[in-house]
């Protein structure tokens, strides 16, 4: 059983139900897609996770699921002031790239839907790893994860367990099944930094309600750039990530040894002041093996999310199939 099956199977039944309408005009398509989809399936646990989801949450004991978004916690007060606190946190932005070609073949209700649910995986596994949802930015999201009590290690820790379940979801599962479809290149790329207390202030930003409490950092803007340095599927971290999530060297190269531009090392540079910010590629595939909630079956290969509620493991395809690019280094 894969962790994510209640998930995908929302969108089998979107695509289902589209298809049975397909002969008809746009217009009635729309009209008839639209009064026979329901939303009903977000309505099956706390919070909207899935039940499928379960055994994933089950492994995360310390985590808050109920959020308001945009308004992380420990920085609340600071809606509606002019006051500022300088506290450190990690910035994760994920972007989901080629939905768009879901117009070619469906209409807009079935979209909705099969986008909305793509977009609350992603939200319901950073809530799993303790993350805050801070911004939904089209069919992704920008999430934090850390506060004042959780110190950096775990803080940085949980992001690269979010990104990297996630990113094995939509490699893998969500492909076969938009393959199944005919549909192609439809991929997620993330971007990951940390900022230490002295690098990232929290301030109120806009005026009355058309504002938030957010982050005022270079580290946050990075996270957003190193999305874009990713490769389909990739996941680029910030070298305070590196050294604070204490990962072996086995689990991540600079950006440069990928694309063989030596341009691509540094994302951000300050010259007069010898300032230099490595971003690397994170190779989440072979992390994933040593995630105290995963097993390996040493004679399938098949790896499998512990499981407290079933005797059997929920299992994930074959990892072997993930790690293909780097099996030669």
């Amino acid at each position: 059983m894969n962790i994510y099956n209640d998930y995908l199977n929302t969108i089998k039944q979107a695509i289902q139900t589209d298809r049975l309408y397909e002969n008809y005009s746009k217009k009635e398509r729309k009209s008839l897609v639209k009064n026979s989809m329901s939303y009903q399936t977000f309505s099956a646990s706390e919070n909207g996770i899935l039940p499928s989801l379960q055994d994933l949450m089950i492994q995360v004991p310390e985590r808050k699921l109920n959020q308001r978004l945009g308004l992380h916690p420990d920085f609340a007060h600071l809606k509606g002031t002019e006051n500022i606190e300088d506290s450190a946190i990690v910035s994760m932005f994920i972007d989901i790239k080629g939905s768009t070609n879901l117009f070619k073949k469906y209409s807009n209700p079935t979209i909705v839907i099969i986008q909305n649910t793509i977009q609350r995986a992603a939200i319901h596994t950073c809530l799993i790893f303790g993350g805050y949802v801070h911004r939904l930015q089209g069919d992704g999201a920008f999430v934090y994860f850390g506060g004042k009590e959780i110190n950096l290690e775990t803080a940085s820790k949980n992001a690269l367990k979010a990104a990297t379940i996630f990113t094995y979801f939509v490699k893998n599962d969500l492909k076969e099944l938009f393959l199944e479809q005919g549909i192609e290149k439809i991929f997620t790329r993330i971007g990951i930094d940390l900022g230490y207390d002295e690098d990232v202030t929290w301030a109120m930003a806009g005026t009355g309600e058309i504002s938030e409490v957010t982050t005022f950092s270079l580290h946050t803007s990075l996270a957003s750039k190193m999305q874009s340095y990713a490769e389909s599927n990739g996941i680029v971290i910030g070298e305070n990530m590196v050294t604070e999530s204490k990962i072996s060297d086995d689990f991540y190269s600079t950006v440069a040894s990928r694309t063989m531009n030596n341009a691509d090392r540094y994302i951000f540079q300050i010259p007069e002041e010898s300032f230099r910010y490595t971003q690397y590629d994170f190779r989440w595939d072979k992390y994933l093996k040593t995630l105290d909630f995963v097993v390996t079956d040493p004679y399938t290969g098949r790896i499998s999310i512990k499981s407290k509620t079933l005797n059997n493991p929920t299992y994930l395809k074959p990892i072997a199939e993930t790690n293909k690019p780097y099996l030669n280094k």
